[in-house]
């Protein structure tokens, strides 16, 4: 009970402003990045055919960098989708994304169960209509 009556001792305007800017860029950030994963990923990402692979001929230093980015970039991703769940933007698609970007096992059933959604999969499939993109291919 101390800390709410502390908390709210504190809280100020400026605070608030502040809160609220980081939310607005960060749901904002957000809509950016799902849109651009949705619209490159291919179109053939989720059936069984579709093979992931590093380049083998790109230095050592470039390839761990790039996977290390591609996991930070959906790591955020993922806790942005997790806070749109509880406010304004694509908390689904956020989490979907994330977990397509990230390297971790076992990964593959989930994102073809959230994708398998009728309502993801024609977000998905609207957007990357209206950037000329073929829709996905599920199995």
């Amino acid at each position: 009970m101390e800390f709410l009556l502390e908390f709210w001792s504190n809280l100020s305007w400026s605070k608030i402003g502040i809160g609220a800017i980081v939310l607005i860029v960060s749901v904002a950030v957000s809509y950016i990045a799902v849109l651009v994963v949705v619209v490159k990923i291919p179109a053939d990402y989720f059936s069984e055919s579709h093979v992931q692979s590093i380049d083998p001929s790109k230095p050592f230093l470039i390839r761990w960098g790039a996977v290390i980015f591609k996991n930070i970039i959906g790591l955020i991703l993922l806790i942005s989708g997790i806070i749109m769940l509880f406010v304004p933007g694509p908390g689904v698609l956020a989490i979907l994304l994330g977990i397509i970007m990230m390297d971790i096992p076992g990964k593959r059933p989930f994102e073809v169960k959230l994708i398998k959604r009728p309502a993801v999969l024609a977000a998905i499939n609207n957007l990357r209509a209206k950037y000329k993109k073929s829709p996905l291919i599920l199995d």
